[in-house]
């Protein structure tokens, strides 16, 4: 999950996006234009204005009763968590929020207890991770719909040094030491841990004696290059003259789960580590494109050579990638997946197709950024698990272009294809994929406001894309997947693929239609341009949507990222998607100060809903030693600790319902 701080702040510790460094113009329509061009002649026959006309795009999809929106008749039975910002979280009436595990905590019963003020990058591999992102439960035993033992597979994506060391101010580089740095190495990447629920008292807790439990790290752990760029000689470096082993994985942000029962870790925001003269390599523009500058706001490169780009100028084409982990063994090898391409990859999330091919949806969260799909060639076997493993190695990426009339595009990004030649510095399909950007560039591909989720609803088929917002977006200059500029709020967009509902859609096709779910944003203020169902109350509408999920009735779960900036702290939202309460959102959860949401992830029976809150206590001028919150423990002297938390219903039952 790309934090609004990393986007549209320019003082953010993550900076991706804060200046567009890795946003180049392209002659591509935007999704704005798209939106407008379709909607203009209603807007001519009304005499409004653009931002006007916006409020007329229906929530309700072609095919659906439109009549029902003013109707009401939200499934939902909960009551509103209002607005506001407090130093601790808030949950619905009726529910509990349960802290499961928190930075720092350990994973196994012989692991150190987390003592902040003797944090070593010994004790930070054997305990929990900072920053918790994507959440995924994965049931015991495997295969099983066990709605109270799982694995939890949780990434970490990024560290806060003014948050986790005393005496440091948010920016200050040069005073960080070594050993600092190897705690944060220690703290990225993933965690594995088994949960089980005590049925008797509704209560989940962490199996620390459980033989599945284990982190990945930037540190130490090594990890496989697999698909059409293993080995290629942009890969290679001194370390690895192989181009096939990578020493761990950067800024894991979503992730997704396969038929198959592994999880797969994005790599983000990876621009962020490195430092050096990139203009003097030979990935100079390469290096431009996905955002790598000359200084880094880590001080990681200071000690690591790897991370500098004058020393090693290919170690950042290493990453970039979606990882994929079996946890249901510890001893995995975490494999980097090259066919599904290198971008800042929100997440990868999969489908059975009807014909059993495997198709991964994936975002390139960044303003101006496109939206991926990969099809598999192999077919999904369900009766031979070992038949499935390299399926993501072999098959064809796409990018999405959207027409005026309602229409989206697949283009596949196939080396030796229209503009993927020789001609244009593509010499073969690994550069393609390590260079996907450029490549969705010169196909037309339509620019993005930062897509970040992208979900398939179980119920429907029709997948879901997260725009978060893009405050670069400009008033002349409105794009798909934000049809405003700027665009402070985000949206949510609809990709409909042919075909009947649910597994009867052909997700392998190359035409889709698309339509906008909702425009998110405060619906009573006109300038906002918002447009959700018209009974969503002064609690119910939100602003940046960023990862959503799925229950198994296929209402949609939309954590955001970007409230805090209007005083509104961060949280969970649910809406139906079909129906008298489609697009009519209600708030369950509301994080504490400083924090974001992330996740969000349901049990297999939806009786229990996983929050990740990532940086709490992360708000201006906060330190280790003053945050804003000390959340979860509140106790003087621990520093606000990232969590997982579990939501229950008091006395058992559906969560939402």
């Amino acid at each position: 999950m790309t934090s609004v701080r990393a986007n549209d702040h320019a003082e953010s510790p993550r900076g991706e996006g804060a200046e567009d460094a890795g946003c180049v113009a392209t002659p591509a329509k935007t999704f704005g234009d798209i939106v407008l061009a379709r909607y203009s002649r209603r807007e001519a026959m009304a005499g409004l204005t653009a931002v006007a006309a916006l409020s007329l795009l229906t929530p309700l999809r072609s095919g659906v009763a439109r009549a029902a929106g003013a109707a009401g008749g939200s499934t939902l039975a909960f009551p509103e968590v209002p607005h506001g910002e407090s130093e601790t979280h808030v949950v619905a009436d009726g529910y509990e929020a349960q802290t499961l595990i928190r930075w720092g905590d350990p994973i196994s019963a012989g692991a150190p207890d987390f003592d902040p003020l003797n944090q070593t990058a010994e004790r930070q591999s054997q305990q929990w991770g900072y920053n918790n992102d994507y959440v995924g439960y994965l049931p015991l035993p495997r295969g099983s719909d066990n709605p109270g033992r799982a694995l939890l597979c949780v990434n970490f994506e990024y560290t806060d040094t003014h948050l986790m060391f005393p005496g440091l101010k948010d920016g200050e580089v040069d005073t960080v030491t070594k050993e600092q740095v190897d705690v944060e190495l220690a703290a990225h990447g993933h965690g594995v841990v088994e949960i089980r629920r005590d049925d008797t008292a509704n209560r989940w807790s962490v199996v620390l004696d459980s033989p599945y439990n284990r982190r990945i790290t930037a540190l130490a752990t090594p990890c496989r290059v697999s698909g059409p760029a293993a080995g290629h000689p942009r890969l290679q470096t001194s370390a690895d003259p192989t181009g096939r082993w990578v020493v761990g994985t950067l800024n894991n942000c979503a992730g997704g789960k396969t038929p198959w029962h592994t999880v797969l870790i994005a790599e983000e925001n990876f621009d962020l580590y490195f430092a050096g003269d990139a203009a003097k390599t030979a990935e100079a523009d390469n290096h431009k494109r996905i955002g790598i500058k000359s200084t880094s706001k880590y001080a990681w490169s200071r000690f690591y050579d790897r991370f500098n780009v004058d020393k090693e100028p290919n170690e950042p084409n290493r990453f970039g990638w979606m990882v994929e982990l079996d946890p249901y063994d510890p001893k995995a090898v975490p494999v980097k997946r090259t066919a599904l391409g290198r971008f800042k990859h929100e997440g990868a999330t999969t489908v059975v197709n009807r014909d059993g091919r495997i198709v991964a949806y994936s975002g390139d969260d960044e303003r101006f950024q496109y939206i991926y799909k990969f099809v598999s060639h192999g077919r999904f076997d369900a009766d031979n698990r070992d038949a499935n493993r390299d399926l993501l190695d072999d098959g064809v990426l796409f990018v999405a272009r959207f027409e005026a009339d309602g229409r989206l595009t697949w283009l596949p990004l196939v080396w030796g294809t229209g503009p993927l030649t020789p001609a244009n510095g593509f010499a073969s399909q690994a550069d393609v994929l390590i260079e996907a950007r450029r490549a969705g560039e010169l196909l037309g591909a339509t620019p993005m406001d930062r897509p970040e989720d992208v979900e398939t609803n179980p119920v429907t088929g029709i997948v879901y894309v997260a725009l978060t917002n893009n405050t670069s977006r400009k008033a002349d200059g409105v794009n798909a997947g934000s049809p405003r500029g700027p665009n402070p709020h985000g949206h949510i967009v609809e990709m409909i693929p042919p075909g009947g509902r649910g597994a009867d859609r052909d997700h392998a096709a190359l035409d889709y239609r698309w339509e906008i779910f909702l425009l998110a944003g405060d619906p009573k203020n006109p300038e906002h341009g918002a447009r959700y169902h018209p009974g969503v109350s002064e609690n119910g509408w939100f602003s940046s949507p960023d990862n959503v999920a799925f229950d198994r009735q296929g209402r949609l779960w939309i954590a955001t990222d970007g409230f805090p900036r209007y005083g509104v702290a961060d949280g969970a939202y649910v809406t139906d998607t079909e129906g008298a309460g489609r697009a009519l959102t209600r708030q369950f959860y509301r994080t504490p100060k400083g924090a974001e949401l992330c996740g969000p992830e349901l049990n297999g029976d939806d009786t229990a809903y996983f929050a990740a809150v990532q940086h709490p206590g992360d708000s201006k001028g906060s330190t280790f030693d003053a945050p804003s919150t000390r959340w979860p423990d509140f106790v003087q002297g621990m520093p606000p600790r990232p969590a997982v938390q579990v939501i229950v219903k008091r006395g058992g039952g559906t969560v939402g319902a």
